[in-house]
Order: structure tokens, then C-alpha cells, then sequence
């Protein structure tokens, strides 16, 4: 497939004045809203207080955001920032890559990157086989687990089908005091003999700040959106959301499953995902 230059979002430091007018001319955002995460999360929250009917497959009442993840292939370097910033956020052993980058290569013998986290599925199978409940999908479409209820079967890990959850054999870093009970949308510190896994840090989206991951990446391969109001970002610019998912022709890792992934690719230079 051939990159299509035209909206594709200049990389860290490198967003053009024009590029940025013609941002603001689409989505009516200002400056400021373009290049500043914070500001560009903002964006993505203006309708919190006006909820929309879950979205097919997702179980519960829907909430105020139905958050997705965007990874834009033709940007990523393979750096793992991503990765580390992850782990310094969650207290997590080197074992624990909730957002792991894979080395592929294309049909014509291109190196290319691939982060994968938790595809967030709209229809988990990892919720469906827990036999104590400890996996559950959130009102905003991100699936948790509770630590507390977690008997470490690991009958969620053998039903996914995307190796996004991890076990944790050993005991995790140690958390600094005073940060507060353990809870699903913060899972810190991690628990021996549990499971663990992308919370796509729930804990900053509510309140208006990036992921760990977004805001590490220095490509701006990574976006967090929000169905709810249309928008995405990756921290530099502003995107609507369902035209730029189309206008690059997004897929889902392992569609075909029926799992219905909330982390869309943007491929380009040939590639495939399928592995």
C-alpha cells in the first residue's frame, strides 16, 4: 500500500505551520489544542456529560468516553520508549511489556515495527472464561482486572488470542509509599501469583492526561481517541476521528476473530500484520 503524505502527522517537532492551519481549519481547534497533549486531550473530553448507548458488544452501562487506541505503522522507529515508559509507570518487572514492540518485515524484505498492547476487545474472551470475575469491561470499553479477585488461574491468558496478558511469577518493583490503595484502572503495585496487562492508563484519561505510551512516543505513532466525540491524539495534533481511520484504510490485528478490537493499525510500504 503507498504511504499517502497528505495527512499524515509530521513527526515530534517537525508540525508545520501550514500543516497546523490545516488541522484547525477541519477540526476548529486552536493552536494550542494542536500541539499540546494536555490541551489536545481536553478535546477529546468535551462530552463527558453527554453518553452515548454502549457500543455493540460491549457489556455494561456505556460511559461518558468510549476510548481506542491508534498505531500508525509508517511512523514507529521501533525505539520502545513506548515500552519503558509503561513499565516507569506501573511499577512493572522488565517481563511485563504491556506495550510490546515487534521487528517484522514486509513482502518486500523491509524491517518494520509493530507495538501491541491489549487489543481492549469489544467481545473479550478473556472476560468470558474467568471463573471469579476478577476480568470485567469498564463503562468507557477498557477491559480490567482486579488484582484482589484474581486466582491467578491464567485461564484469561490461555483465551487470549493476542498474548497481551502476563503473570507475574515474581514480586514487583516497590511502588513509593503513599500512592493510594490498588485498583483495577491503577493495577500498582502489580501482585504475585495475579495476572496483569494495557489498562491504556485509564487513570490519566479520566482525568485529562495521555497514556504513558502516547506521550513517550517521540513519532507520534501513538493515538488515544475517543468514539464519543470523534477526536484522537497523539499529543502533537488533533484528528477526527472516523474520517482519519478511514482515510488510511485502519484495520484490527486478527479481525477476523470477531473480537472486536479496539486498537486500529494504519499500515503502509507493503506491510501486514499478520502473524
Amino acid at each position: 500500500m503507498a504511504r499517502d503524505t497528505t495527512s499524515t502527522p509530521e513527526p515530534a517537532g517537525k508540525l508545520s505551520r501550514r500543516r497546523l492551519l490545516q488541522m484547525m481549519g477541519m477540526l476548529g481547534v486552536t493552536g494550542a489544542a494542536a500541539v499540546s497533549g494536555v490541551a489536545a486531550l481536553s478535546r477529546l473530553t468535551e462530552a463527558g456529560d453527554n453518553p452515548v448507548p454502549a457500543h455493540p458488544g460491549s457489556s455494561g452501562e456505556a460511559g461518558a468516553h468510549q476510548w481506542v487506541f491508534i498505531m500508525d505503522l509508517r511512523n514507529c522507529d521501533g525505539c520502545e520508549q513506548c515500552t519503558a515508559a509503561c513499565q516507569k509507570m506501573h511499577y512493572l518487572n522488565k517481563d511485563q511489556t504491556w506495550i510490546k514492540v515487534f521487528k517484522l518485515t514486509s513482502a518486500a524484505g523491509q524491517d518494520f515495527f509493530m507495538p501491541r498492547s491489549c487489543m481492549q476487545c469489544e467481545v473479550a474472551p478473556c472476560v468470558s472464561v474467568c471463573p471469579v470475575g476478577a476480568s470485567f469491561k469498564s463503562p468507557d470499553g477498557i477491559t480490567l482486572i482486579d488484582s484482589d479477585k484474581c486466582i491467578g488461574c491464567r485461564m484469561c491468558m490461555a483465551a487470549c488470542p493476542y498474548g497481551a496478558r502476563y503473570f507475574n511469577w515474581t514480586e514487583p518493583p516497590k511502588a513509593p509509599a503513599g500512592m493510594g490503595p490498588r485498583r483495577p484502572e491503577y493495577p500498582v503495585p502489580q501482585q504475585k501469583g495475579t495476572v496483569g496487562k494495557c489498562v491504556m492508563c485509564v487513570h490519566n484519561l479520566r482525568y485529562g492526561k495521555l497514556p504513558g505510551c502516547v506521550e513517550a512516543c517521540h513519532m507520534g505513532a501513538l493515538y488515544v481517541g475517543d468514539r464519543n466525540t470523534d477526536l484522537a491524539t497523539n499529543g502533537q495534533v488533533v484528528v477526527k476521528l472516523s474520517e482519519f481511520l478511514k482515510a488510511h484504510d485502519a484495520t484490527r490485528f486478527k479481525e477476523e476473530l470477531n473480537t472486536r478490537p479496539r486498537v486500529y493499525y494504519i499500515l503502509g510500504h507493503g506491510q501486514s500484520i499478520n502473524f
